[in-house]
């Protein structure tokens, strides 16, 4: 598979050579391969003939250009590398070319050789999933306390935990690496069902060459040819969207992050990574760039999936060429955003210097729900809202800190002196205090991702 240079940009080298078409064109040829060796097993052609097969299922062997050039105009690819397989046979044995891809259809190679690579691409995003998620719990382990500001509305609302934010970008990603595993187990498997998905050419013999098929590729037996019944094969591929928006989301955080005004975390640099061809001062978040890039091409992907479900009877037209050609994209664009985040959490700079600083800016605002609510059990919720609404015009006209605000309007009323301890009142504005319920949370989430992450060994299906 060739790509363009600026898609080349949002992807990796190992995810280009999944889908590259030598990898697929081979990938057809394990199929042929595992056919006539399934078919000669229950005597349908002769060893000698699966021998000969065999011998020549190399991709080297051929012409991938012209394979390719060819089965534009005859429709599938399948059919010139039939064609060309059949002819490279016909150069050792006239007898045995007569059984290649015998009983088989064009949708059923194709199919099944997307399934394989499929098999490979889950493995590269299972593995760099695995890397980034145990990257963010370190990270969250390590900031379990860490003051920051959590910001709702895209303006300061409290003050949380780094920790549990970390925490809250890696359970999605977990999540999503036990649905892809769950998902792959029903969708990766062999496509086999002859013209109109009956296995006709084979008779009784079809379920038992499917069988051992599957057995040789490493793949589940469907209970039918799924020609044109795409759900599972469609819902692997939105998982893998999922995800795409899970990553998507991570990136807009760092981005927002990383902005020079807020300035809490930074991207790795050095090596000329991140820079700016006009100003030398920048450190661009490069990895955010690439992961939201991803993010925003992979609805589009994932909407034609779907929009090409509805396949006309026993194979679809259009449709299912659609999806053949929609398909390297999700996985292209998975590859390229979970790279960029792991080379980012690698090395990414926490400012919790910056993070206290952007707390203590804002003039103790942040904690006036915690002190209203304890204004509250003093004298009512009505009143507390009330007061607090007006100490908080105050302060931000006044440009005094909150405590100092309600500190004052306390001792100049006695009713409320009597009623408020205002050295309690004052550990309302520790920033360090104010983390400990996410820290709880977090530290108990942590836990159970730390645990989920050890149980998952590697998965049968992505071997």
């Amino acid at each position: 598979m060739s790509v363009s240079l600026f898609d080349s940009f949002l992807t990796t080298p190992d995810m280009i050579a999944v889908f590259d078409d030598s990898a697929v064109v081979q990938a057809m040829f394990r199929f042929e391969e595992a056919l006539a060796a399934a078919q000669a097993a229950e005597g349908i052609i002769p060893e000698t003939a699966a021998k000969a097969i065999a011998g020549v299922c190399n991709a080297q062997l051929y012409d991938i250009p012209a394979i390719v050039h060819a089965g534009r105009r005859a429709g599938s690819l399948a059919i010139p590398l039939v064609k060309e397989l059949t002819k490279t046979v016909a150069l050792y044995s006239q007898e045995s070319a007569t059984h290649v891809h015998w009983g088989s259809t064009s949708q059923d190679v194709l199919d099944t050789a997307m399934v394989l690579v499929t098999r490979d691409a889950l493995g590269l995003i299972d593995s760099g999933l695995q890397t980034l998620i145990e990257s963010l719990l370190d990270l969250a382990e390590q900031h379990l306390a860490t003051p920051i500001l959590a910001r709702t509305l895209m303006q300061p609302a409290q003050v949380t935990s780094f920790g549990f934010k970390l925490v809250g970008w890696a359970a999605p990603l977990l999540r999503a690496r036990l649905q892809l595993r769950e998902t792959a187990q029903r969708a990766l498997q062999l496509q086999l069902g002859g013209a109109v998905g009956t296995l006709a050419v084979m008779e009784d013999k079809g379920e038992a060459v499917a069988h051992r098929m599957a057995g040789e590729l490493g793949l589940a037996v469907a209970d039918a040819a799924w020609h044109t019944q795409r759900d599972e094969w469609v819902r692997l591929g939105l998982e893998v969207a999922v995800l795409v928006g899970s990553l998507g989301k991570i990136a807009t955080d760092l981005s927002l992050l990383a902005q020079g005004e807020i300035a809490e975390l930074a991207e790795p640099s050095g090596n000329g990574r991140g820079g700016s061809s006009a100003m030398p001062h920048k450190r661009n978040p490069v990895s955010a760039m690439i992961a939201l890039a991803a993010a925003a091409r992979t609805p589009q992907h994932a909407a034609a999936l779907l929009a090409v479900m509805g396949q006309q009877h026993e194979r679809g037209l259009g449709n299912w060429q659609a999806e053949l050609a929609e398909w390297p994209g999700l996985f292209l664009s998975a590859h390229g955003a979970l790279t960029a985040l792991v080379e980012a959490m690698a090395g990414l700079h926490v400012d919790t210097a910056r993070m206290r600083r952007n707390i203590d800016a804002l003039q103790g605002l942040v904690f006036a729900e915690a002190v209203s609510i304890y204004l509250a059990g003093a004298i009512g919720r009505p009143l507390a809202h009330t007061l607090m609404e007006q100490l908080t015009q105050q302060t931000v006209a006044s440009g005094k800190q909150l405590a100092e605000v309600v500190t004052d309007a306390v001792e100049a009323d006695v009713r409320l002196r009597e009623k408020i301890d205002i050295a309690q009142l004052l550990t309302l504005f520790d920033a360090v205090a104010a983390t400990a319920p996410a820290e709880t949370l977090a530290r108990r989430q942590l836990q159970t991702l730390r645990a989920m992450m050890t149980a998952m060994q590697p998965p049968a299906a992505l071997a």
